[in-house]
């Protein structure tokens, strides 16, 4: 039986996605299980997996066009079925809502498509020989396209090793390690146009509403406080020394005295719900990432005051390393209770983060600086960093916040018993 392929929703805040790629083209076969269309949303960029087996019939959405969570995207059926109820009965309109979307008699059951478990596809290279590529068309995985995009290079200049000399992953790998010849930055030329304009991203998108969301109705205040960071750089440097394996930084550090300090201060562990106070039992800190390319996301340590700091700095690392890749998944990105922005490794000294919605505070971390400083009569050099903690007044009250950074201070000055 003919079934519909439907914009998956592909996180909470997702309201909209954009067609990158079909990774297959209509009179094509579909096994269920394959990587059948790239999409883009709010967060990351996904491949989506198949649920049923038949010939793609139809495409409703060409790629490059962004359309509503539960538009048709296309249509699966046999060879000889008559899918001409399902095109008109949807007519590639997205359904007015999804309780009589269900409700409506339809022509077919539907099969969703929807990404892996993970949310992302980690599918392999297709081992598919495609033997000749149509004339200006370079021949190469999705996910060969994905990585030489994020890293800016050309694809023209790499040489592809896999089935009719298709670029693969490894490829795309070899040659960022080469350092091959970049994709060109073309500079403006005087007598050129005054401006350029650049449609928004989905991310860029949703990183607006939620900044005009949370600035808008949300009442920030803001505190500053200057840690001595003199016993935090002398615990890392120790740590790893002892463990070359483990490569310890002062944001994991960070984190986890943040993880400390919440468990004595539970207030600051709480969000506004509108009609409540949400006082959260369980810590899960998000770490704010900047997103080569434009954009923001906040991958979470989920009960980070239950983890060690060895397994925080793993932890951290890995969500990190793949929240860059844009490959988290759904639920490693939300339901974060608190939330760290440290900009120091870009050597920003003091700033001020915005909150992220329905946390009630989040914490902006500078770099650490040497500088003079007076211990004991005597002028020495220190080692100081600016932490400024952003409030919701409707969460936390100054005095409460002023006790949390009293606390985390108190922490990373003696360090030594984050350790245990």
């Amino acid at each position: 039986m003919a079934s519909r392929v439907l914009m998956p929703k592909g996180s909470d805040t997702m309201t909209e996605g954009k067609v990158l790629k079909w990774l297959k083209t209509e009179g094509d076969s579909v096994s269920s299980g394959d990587a059948l269309v790239e999409i883009e949303t709010d967060k990351v960029d996904m491949e989506v997996e198949s649920m049923a087996s038949g010939i793609l019939r139809k495409v409703m959405v060409k790629e490059g066009e962004t359309v509503p969570v539960g538009q048709l995207l296309g249509v699966i059926g046999g060879a000889e079925e008559d899918i001409s109820s399902i095109i008109s009965g949807d007519g590639g309109a997205a359904p007015r809502k999804p309780e009589a979307a269900e409700a409506e008699k339809k022509p077919a059951p539907v099969v969703p498509f929807a990404p892996p478990a993970a949310g992302i596809s980690a599918a392999p290279e297709a081992p598919e020989a495609e033997p000749s590529a149509p004339s200006g068309r370079i021949l190469a995985s999705p996910l060969a396209r994905r990585l030489a995009r994020e890293a800016g290079l050309d694809l023209s200049v790499i040489r592809g090793s896999g089935p009719g000399g298709r670029i693969i992953r490894r490829d795309v790998e070899s040659a960022a390690t080469a350092g091959p010849v970049r994709m060109p930055r073309v500079m403006p030329s005087p007598e050129g146009p005054e401006f350029r304009d650049e449609p928004l991203s989905a991310m860029r998108k949703t990183i607006a509403q939620r900044l005009a969301q949370s600035l808008g109705p949300v009442p920030h205040f803001y505190l500053t406080v200057e840690v001595d960071m003199r016993k935090t750089k002398e615990l890392r440097e120790s740590v790893n020394k002892i463990n070359r394996e483990l490569r310890l930084s002062f944001n994991d550090i960070i984190v986890k005295a943040c993880a400390a300090a919440l468990t004595r201060h539970p207030e600051v562990n709480a969000s506004f719900t509108g009609e409540s106070i949400r006082f959260h039992n369980r810590i899960h800190i998000g770490i704010a990432v900047a997103i080569e390319g434009g954009g923001l996301i906040t991958p979470v340590i989920r009960n980070c005051d239950r983890k060690t700091l060895q397994q925080v700095s793993a932890e951290s690392d890995e969500l990190i390393s793949r929240a860059r890749n844009r490959k988290l998944k759904p639920e490693e990105y939300a339901g974060g209770t608190f939330s760290v922005s440290n900009l120091g490794m870009m050597g920003i000294e003091e700033f001020s983060a915005v909150i992220n919605p329905p946390e009630g505070a989040i914490l902006a971390v500078g770099s650490v600086v040497e500088k003079p400083v007076v211990e004991n009569g005597q002028v020495t050099v220190g080692h100081r960093c600016r932490m400024t903690l952003s409030c919701d007044h409707r969460v936390v009250d100054g005095a409460t916040g002023a006790t949390f950074l009293a606390t985390l201070r108190q922490i990373l000055e003696n360090p030594v018993a984050l350790l245990f």
